[in-house]
């Protein structure tokens, strides 16, 4: 592990569509370490620039760099973030904050890179398997959308390769996700994964059901689903089991998201583990343990044996991106952390 001054700082952010959330961290024995956190409305500022200004002035903080983790593609150091008229620049914030070094990372990656340094208390595990250490871990997060990363050991350390897995195809396993799947395929055309397995994919299984009258919508569920937000009232209702619609479409959406999770551990052969992240799998966490998922993830015909070997966690830590872009910012200054594992 290179030594550097306990003394310095490093700014991470975590830039999404709704709240930007960012943290002043230290350099910690096992990780950053956070000493500042604020949030703000990402909808109210013309662009980032604006809210580090009125950031840096509350928490009057010398930094060292800098790593942003932004809902959105990013290339060449530059991002036109997915939800938000933004453009953000690693050029542009180093001039106008004169920071030595800056990075920009999609958020799937910054929470990839704080996976490494998660304590035991901070992962939920569906499945402990036996895992092979200096393998791949792969996290896949649902969220407003899906994102997915890995993680390849390189000596000491791992590198996180960002993937726009969520727009993959989609593949039915069951007569139920085939005839879901047709609906899907006659209004939108390409069918991804992403379409089903995020908070706007829950809604969208959830009115299938409901228009093909295959379960009942109650009139109560009918107008909180008109006054709250639709996946977070799905997945409340379908965990109080006080509605079968809710039921239904949460549990299509974990039948298709541990397959989903079995086909990127396959692909990837994340003999270390999967990682479930995102705002989602927390929230449903009593019924991604009751077996759908684990079940789903295996039924990989001749490979389900492999499969069982593969730990699955839940990341409980909701500041997971926070915390990964802090990895990362100092790593740019040299600095690694060790792997509490």
């Amino acid at each position: 592990m290179t030594r550097i001054s306990i003394k310095k700082k490093v700014l991470a952010g975590d830039i999404g569509g709704t709240n930007t959330r960012l943290g002043i961290f230290s350099v910690g024995s096992q990780r950053p370490e956070l000493e500042a956190f604020k949030v703000y409305s990402s909808r109210d500022a013309a662009g980032l620039e604006p809210i580090l200004e009125k950031f840096l002035k509350d928490t009057k903080s010398s930094i060292c760099g800098a790593c942003f983790g932004i809902a959105g593609p990013v290339a060449r150091g530059r991002s036109q973030t997915t939800n938000l008229p933004w453009e953000v620049s690693e050029r542009r914030l180093k001039k106008r904050f004169n920071w030595p070094q800056v990075r920009l990372l999609n958020d799937l990656s910054a929470m990839a890179h704080a996976v490494a340094v998660l304590a035991p208390e901070e992962l939920d595990a569906l499945n402990h398997g036996e895992p092979i250490s200096n393998s791949p871990m792969g996290v896949i997060a649902p969220g407003t959308g899906l994102g997915m990363a890995l993680l390849v050991p390189d000596k000491k350390r791992f590198t996180v390769l960002p993937s726009e897995g969520g727009h993959s195809d989609f593949a039915p396993t069951r007569k139920i996700e085939v005839q879901l799947w047709q609906h899907l395929h006659q209004s939108a055309g390409h069918v991804s994964v992403e379409r089903l397995l995020s908070g706007p994919g829950l809604v969208n299984i959830y009115n299938w059901l409901r228009e093909t009258a295959r379960v009942n919508e109650p009139r109560w569920l009918a107008d909180r689903m008109k006054a709250e937000d639709p996946a977070k009232v799905i997945s409340a209702t379908a965990l109080e089991n006080s509605a079968p619609i809710c039921v239904e479409a949460l549990e299509v959406f974990i039948s298709i998201f541990g397959a989903v999770a079995g086909n990127f551990a396959l692909i990837s052969l994340t003999r270390a583990g999967i990682y479930l992240g995102g705002g989602i799998a927390p929230q449903i966490l009593p019924k991604l343990k009751d077996g759908l998922f684990i079940k789903s993830f295996i039924n990989k015909g001749r490979f389900k044996e492999l499969l069982q070997q593969i730990p699955v966690y839940v990341i409980l830590n909701e500041k997971a991106p926070l915390l990964g872009a802090a990895v990362c910012a100092f790593q740019g200054q040299g600095h690694t952390f060790p792997d509490p594992r």
